[in-house]
């Protein structure tokens, strides 16, 4: 196959998406298809076997780390070049709907994948009168796709409730060999815990914004004084946090990748997730193969891996105090964390990136084949004419 996918988010930037593109690519270069790859400048030029093609972006004001492509670019000729098969969008939003467009004027089929619940981040963003244009948005611009994936069962009912069509679960991998509770290292617990080895560590690794709720830890650590707090991660709330937590047993290493990440994961003894919008959240599913038990929400994708009482705690998604009491309980019992995260990476085993991604060929596949056996070209759901159009959509 010839597969175009379109992002809106990729190196040098990290997080969930880039890394579950990064698998992807290198499954498609495994699997011996061809790719290229459209997203904002500032990356490499290529990835395994993959072609990325830069595109200037600017700005977004709430996010200045994501660069908006202009949904006028025109990438036709590239794309024709290409010889594509099928064209995946990526989150789609302005160079989605470029992916979109060209995939219409070349009659392809179009994948779209839904990633990020973007109107529920607004409402944590203070953007409440945002959730419902943005809801609308999305829905038109995912129900233009043949086929539309989200990470979760959880996240597909509510796709599914808000209008979305031809919704399908693509989940999410986990290097279980990496992410592996061998990785524990006496020199990581040091660092984490600054030298304090034997203070229970509560580890939070992601994206440092204000919708990730890292500041819910804060009545954390003043209920229990003893444990320490280490923070994983980079982002535009990180001097934020930094103010925040000053003076604290708290430690902050920035972005950790590789084998220092699995060696952080395993060193810890609770992995805390605080956010509360999340689709699915990679990280949950790399601190469950480590060996450590999740406290996070009762709420969102990752429901379909954490079982309260099984694999984690559960806390309600909109109670600080809640959270509060989750950790006490596994701080207070550490057999019974123990316990937890065992449950947590045999549950997880099976979640393999090449299981998870043969499974996205097999979708691939199948829309193929429907092409070929209607002996025409897939009409692709919905009406995408002009930026008018997308300017409409985006305004509701």
């Amino acid at each position: 196959m010839r597969i175009a996918l379109f992002t809106e988010t990729f190196l040098p930037k990290v997080d969930g998406i880039v890394n579950t593109l990064c698998h992807l690519l290198e499954h498609l270069a495994r699997r011996g298809h061809e790719s290229i790859l459209f997203a904002p400048a500032g990356g490499p030029c290529h990835l395994e076997k993959t072609r990325i093609v830069g595109l200037a972006g600017v700005p977004f004001p709430l996010y200045p780390e994501l660069k908006l492509v202009p949904p006028t670019v025109n990438v036709l000729d590239e794309l024709r070049a290409f010889r594509a098969d099928l064209v995946h969008v990526v989150n789609p939003v302005s160079l989605g709907y470029v992916g979109l467009r060209h995939a219409r004027r070349l009659k392809l089929p179009l994948v779209a994948s839904y990633h990020t619940d973007v109107p529920g981040f607004a409402v944590r963003w203070g953007l409440r009168f945002l959730y419902r244009p943005l809801v609308r948005f999305f829905r038109w611009m995912h129900n233009a796709a043949d086929l539309n994936l989200c990470p979760s069962t959880v996240t597909q009912r509510e796709l599914i409730a808000h209008g979305y069509r031809h919704v399908h679960v693509w989940s999410r991998g986990v290097d279980s060999e990496r992410f592996h509770p061998g990785r524990r290292s006496l020199e990581w617990r040091r660092r984490l815990t600054a030298g304090e080895i034997d203070r229970p560590l509560l580890l939070y690794v992601g994206r440092l914004s204000p919708e990730k709720r890292v500041d819910w830890l804060l009545p954390v650590l003043d209920a229990l004084p003893d444990v320490r707090l280490a923070i994983v991660g980079d982002g535009p709330a990180r001097p934020q946090l930094e103010r925040l937590f000053a003076h604290r047993r708290v430690h902050f290493t920035g972005y950790l990748g590789g084998l220092d990440l699995a060696a952080a994961y395993a060193s810890s003894d609770v992995f805390v997730f605080p956010a509360a919008n999340e689709t699915l959240g990679n990280v949950v599913l790399e601190a469950m193969a480590s060996g450590l038990p999740v406290i996070a929400p009762r709420s969102g994708g990752l429901l379909d891996y954490v079982v309260d009482g099984e694999t984690g705690l559960l806390f309600e998604p909109e109670s600080p105090g809640s959270l509060v009491a989750m950790a006490r309980t596994l701080v207070r019992a550490p057999d019974v964390a123990r316990q937890l995260g065992e449950h947590g990476r045999k549950r997880i085993l099976h979640q393999s990136w090449e299981r998870v991604l043969d499974g996205l060929l097999e979708h691939y596949t199948a829309l193929l084949d429907r092409k070929v056996s209607s002996g025409r070209s897939i009409s692709i759901a919905g009406r995408v004419q002009s930026t008018t159009e997308f300017r409409g959509a985006l305004h509701g």
